[in-house]
């Protein structure tokens, strides 16, 4: 489990209650409208449930402030894999079991020269393929936080598109003081929300920071009470839910485009190619081809 240790704030106690870009229309989170999850599928390490249109991905390892090892990493894969297909629903939550830990990062007992080790044996980082599937699976996933967002759980934070927080929350990488390091998106998007200067000291120094101070720096959306952290996640997801899916199926491959290079410009390529075969325009192209005639590309306009 990543090494936690407390850090005071250094920002006034009064910032704990900041709220940023919350809805107004929100209900209160009481016994009669607390949303029921329904399970879809069984797993050990985690939860994967279904809500109206939101999926909830829950790593259920409270006892070791839901660190990951393997197999939990395997499991969210799976359960990511379910929720890109599953055509009901348009956005996913990654949330950590219970109000102690969102992920601790990786389970430090199993560490070893190359990575964690699994059930055979095998030492792995597949929490590397995880980060890239967050970012890359279509449909928008927000971190749902409480506690600790610490090491490669604060990496797992930083690479969901939204994050919204307890005011209980706490943020911080702890990498050069446990031998450990994420060189890649851990590093590139954390400096794209908070500005080079400010990622250096997040990992140069491993310090800890509050819910309060990371709305500040625009680490997080938004700050809410611990009893209200449902209820405002699944709001802005039903907001979310609103919206166009090919509208923000397309913006985060544009989001992700410029961290990519030349694979994140194919993967925003992919998704215009996409509404390009959807286009009467294109359609035409391909039956010309079947019924083996030359295409009538005249009838559609030339924009400027």
């Amino acid at each position: 489990m990543a090494d936690i240790e407390t850090r005071k704030s250094g920002q006034n106690a009064s910032n704990h209650n900041a709220h940023n870009n919350t809805p107004s229309n929100i209900p209160s989170n009481t016994p009669n409208n607390a949303p029921i999850w329904q399970e879809i599928k069984p797993f050990e390490d985690i939860r994967y449930e279904l809500y109206k249109s939101t999926a909830k991905i829950t790593i259920n390892r409270p006892e070791v402030r839901n660190a990951f090892r393997p197999l939990t990493v395997d499991e969210m894969l799976e359960a990511f894999e379910l929720a890109r297909f599953d055509e009901r629903v348009n956005v996913v939550i990654l949330t950590g079991a219970g109000d102690k830990a969102f992920c601790s990062g990786g389970d430090q007992k199993i560490r070893g020269d190359q990575g964690y080790t699994d059930a055979s044996g095998r030492q792995r980082l597949n929490v590397l393929e995880l980060q890239r599937v967050i970012k890359a699976i279509p449909k928008p996933v927000i971190a749902m936080v409480a506690g600790y967002a610490i090491g490669g759980g604060h990496v797992l934070h930083v690479v969901c598109d939204l994050t919204i927080a307890a005011t209980n929350a706490k943020f911080g990488q702890t990498g050069p003081k446990v031998g450990s390091f994420d060189a890649g998106l851990g590093v590139g998007i954390l400096t794209d929300l908070v500005g080079i200067k400010k990622a250096k000291e997040i990992w140069f120094l491993c310090r800890q920071y509050s819910a309060a101070e990371a709305l500040t720096m625009g680490l997080v959306n938004a700050v809410v009470p611990y009893e209200k952290l449902e209820t405002e996640t699944l709001a802005w997801c039903d907001e979310m839910a609103s919206k166009s899916p090919l509208a923000l199926r397309c913006l985060k491959a544009a989001f992700n485009a410029h961290l990519d290079g030349q694979v994140g410009i194919q993967d925003l390529a992919g998704q215009t190619t996409m509404l390009y075969y959807m286009s009467e325009e294109a359609k035409e192209g391909k039956r010309a081809f079947l019924e083996k005639r030359k295409p009538d590309f005249s009838k559609f306009k030339k924009n400027p």
